[in-house]
């Protein structure tokens, strides 16, 4: 039978199940990736297996997220990852390097291998033709300790590309297309698979950016075959031996189906603040712009900063928009720098920020009270920018630079009346950049790992009792992101590896008393709307909340990553099965789960819930190992009571 892509990596990975979507599988992992947001918290996790060194082929620590050092926090923080990854045989690519995404790509991607990343964006992956998978920082821990990686099969979503992109449009507009038809729940227990004549036409770095924010669909993963145009890139990377070819089968069959006819497509932008909020950037034309960043997770390649040097080339930004340009890696700013587009950006107007993450996770760049930003960002919920009530739109290169020309929001296409398309070829040889790195090596095996005060010991966690009672402490809305329940930011991030400290900041966005009621009650409750918990893999979103008390959630659907999260720290993840019984449940609500723990031994799917005194009935729907995980309180706990 003819196989798509997908099935043929995972097929060749797969080590407990079978490729039936929506049951469970165990899949055996090549690389992992961990960045300093969430790395320091795994590290921990890791270091209490017990092992010498990590089981996978291939672990990467990246410093992308919190480089700022605004006091002790990070410094001490990055030093302890640095040592621990000499330690236990992890590369290390300290701050200023690049972000994890366009740096492993340039030095680690091969074709069809499997890497599973401590951050949502890792599918972008895809522009290398692996499959990235994004996963909370102890589902890595594990896979660094050689462990199976455990998730629901997923479906695969055929997308047949056909045509070219005209010009002003690019492979960001794709992805915004993709999500004005499915929004951020559309592709949810989804892999995106990309094929197609279409293809062709998008570069290894197109697609990258494609799978990056395919994650905001809700996706699993996004795939691409490894082509001509893969070969192209990793021979321009001096890497030409990793590649090999991959394709889906002829006549491959698909869970589902759609059609993107690229020559049809036109400037896209997402308005606030989702990434789903998608309109034709004609339609909100005219609007005042005082900031545009290119750059960061996405976009922040080397044809994408080009086409915005050569767009500004010989121009100057207008005098009340500032323009950012936030480089994916050192190597991208110098290859840049070698064909004259870092003096084009400089005598335009721009500030040139180190390579990192920035602004998208809130790390500086944040816009002033009531100020519009247009980004190339992957993601633009409510407050990420650092700003409250901010107006974030996401948008393309080409309409980054179009504003900052202009000082409003603008069809980049009306640029075409000025000045030709500049269309930007990619090298055929890179500068290749690798000094940076700290590669692991028997010598630093004896490195002695350094602990700043910040880091604390993870937190003791109970096992699940017998009966549960709690108290509903919180009620929130559809598409709440793990943005709202963990925020990030200069302020909040540096206490990543300090459990106590964060947790103080659990759904401050909503509720700023939110930790004081759960200190004063005890055992509590939240209640959720539909995809619960989107956006981001940070396990701190569940994390701090089980060390504040929260035992139970019930939402009407989770969204993939939070849900294992939830597991993986023994929070019951229900959901209702009559939904407008979200409807009776309000703050303040107390809720009993009689017999709980045997009904979750037993294998129950059907949890009946007790709410002030009135029955309501919800569905547990996880797999065996995640029960186990549960009625032990966590994963860890259950791991170290089994090994």
């Amino acid at each position: 039978m003819a196989k798509n892509l997908t099935c043929k990596i995972l097929q060749a990975h797969l080590v407990e199940g079978e490729l039936v979507a929506g049951q469970e599988i165990g899949i055996k992992i090549d690389h992992t990736l961990l960045q300093d947001a969430t790395g320091t918290m795994a590290m921990l996790e890791f270091e209490t297996l017990g092992l010498d060194s990590v089981k996978v082929e291939l672990a990467a620590q990246y410093v992308d997220h919190n480089i700022l050092q605004t006091d002790f926090k990070n410094a001490d923080d990055h030093k302890y990852l640095q040592t621990a990854a000499a330690r236990y045989g992890i590369y290390f690519s300290p701050a200023g390097n690049g972000v994890s995404h366009q740096v492993h790509m340039e030095r680690f991607g091969v074709p069809g291998k499997i890497i599973l990343g401590a951050d949502s964006h890792t599918p972008g992956a895809a522009g290398i033709s692996m499959l990235g998978i994004g996963a909370g920082g102890l589902d890595i821990a594990m896979a660094m300790a050689g462990h199976p990686y455990y998730m629901p099969c997923p479906k695969v979503l055929g997308v047949r590309l056909t045509g070219e992109l005209p010009d002003w449009v690019s492979a960001k507009d794709v992805i915004l297309e993709m999500l004005r038809r499915y929004d951020v729940k559309g592709c949810v227990g989804k892999v995106v698979e990309y094929y197609g004549p279409g293809v062709r036409s998008l570069s290894a770095t197109d697609r990258e950016t494609i799978g990056n924010m395919g994650t905001e669909l809700g996706a699993t993963s996004s795939i691409f075959p490894s082509d001509d145009n893969t070969r192209a890139y990793l021979k321009a990377q001096g890497r030409a031996a990793s590649w090999i070819p991959l394709a889906a089968d002829e006549g491959a069959q698909y869970d589902e189906y759609t059609e993107i006819d690229l020559s049809t497509l036109q400037p896209l932008i997402a308005c606030p603040s989702s990434p789903g909020n998608v309109v034709p950037v004609r339609e909100v034309a005219g609007i005042k712009a005082h900031q545009v960043i290119v750059g960061s997770s996405v976009n922040s390649s080397f044809r994408d900063l080009m086409v915005v040097a050569k767009i500004v080339e010989g121009r100057h930004r207008h005098p009340e928009t500032s323009l950012h340009v936030n480089p994916g890696s050192r190597q991208v700013l110098e290859n840049v720098a070698a064909q004259g587009g870092l003096m084009a950006l400089l005598m335009a107007g721009a500030r040139i920020h180190e390579p990192g993450c920035l602004g998208c996770i809130g790390m500086g760049q944040a816009p002033g009270t009531g100020e519009v930003s247009l980004r190339t960002m992957p993601r633009n919920f409510p407050g990420r920018s650092g700003t409250k009530g901010d107006q974030v739109y996401l948008c393309s290169p080409e309409t980054v630079a179009a504003a900052a020309l202009k000082g409003v929001i603008t069809d980049p296409r009306d640029l075409g009346k000025e000045m030709p398309y500049p269309r930007i070829k990619d090298p055929e040889q890179y500068l290749i950049d690798e000094g940076s790195f700290i590669a692991p090596s028997p010598q630093s095996r004896t490195t002695e790992v350094i602990r700043g005060p910040n880091i604390k010991p993870l937190p003791d966690m109970d096992e699940l009792p017998a009966t549960l009672e709690a108290e509903v402490v919180l009620k929130v809305k559809d598409n709440i992101s793990t943005d709202e329940i963990m925020p990030a930011g200069n302020k909040i991030l540096p206490l990543r590896s300090n459990i106590e400290a964060i947790s103080e900041f659990v759904f401050s966005p909503i509720d700023p008393n939110f930790h004081r009621e759960c200190k004063e009650r005890g055992t509590v409750a939240v209640i959720g709307g539909e995809n619960y918990g989107q956006g981001s893999s940070r396990e701190h979103a569940s994390l701090a909340p089980r060390y504040l008390g929260v035992r139970v959630k019930i939402a009407k659907s989770f969204a993939r990553i939070h849900k294992a999260n939830l597991c993986n720290f023994g929070i019951l993840p229900l959901v209702f099965e009559n939904q407008g019984d979200y409807d009776a449940i309000q703050k303040g609500s107390k809720l009993v789960l009689r017999d709980v723990k045997k009904r979750i031994a037993e294998g129950a799917v059907e949890i009946p819930v007790e709410v002030d005194g009135r029955a309501i009935t919800t569905r547990l729907e996880v797999s065996d190992r995640q029960r186990q995980h549960l009625l032990a309180g966590g994963a860890l706990n259950y791991v170290r009571r089994t090994c």
